[in-house]
């Protein structure tokens, strides 16, 4: 399988995941993938498989400065480990969002846009849930 059929079925597979999540994030199967965290284990498993091929095909990965992170992303293995680690990474910190939920019971309007701006643009969707935490747990 071609590392570009991998990243399209990586996207594939987080899709039906944030959709879940934003509109039916209490649905018992929305729970159960969740809970378990079916698909950032499968992206895990993935992304291992994915870097290892990058390690043995060019060796340590240098994260030092900008510019040698810049040259990683020309290797497709090492691109594609980077894409799923982003994919993974978003993935468990909306499912860890819709968790803390359950104790701060912000109303899904005000979670939808967390969702949907974690799932887009990772750290921005993320700041968004905390700034509404902290209001919501320290009203003026």
């Amino acid at each position: 399988m071609t590392a570009t059929i991998v990243f399209s079925l990586a996207n594939i597979l987080v899709l039906p995941m944030w959709v879940l999540m934003i509109f039916l994030p209490k649905w018992r199967p929305t729970r159960f993938l969740i809970d378990n965290k079916i698909i950032p284990i499968v992206l895990s498993g993935i992304y291992v498989f994915y870097i290892l091929q990058a390690l043995i095909s060019n060796g340590m990965m240098d994260f030092g400065s900008l510019k040698s992170v810049m040259e990683l992303f020309t290797i497709e293995n090492a691109a594609l480990a980077g894409w799923i680690h982003y994919l993974a990474f978003d993935l468990l910190i909306g499912m860890w969002m819709i968790d803390q939920n359950k104790d701060l019971n912000l109303h899904q309007v005000l979670m939808a846009p967390c969702l949907f701006l974690t799932f887009m643009f990772g750290p921005l969707g993320f700041l968004l849930f905390m700034i509404l935490k902290v209001l919501k747990s320290n009203p003026v």
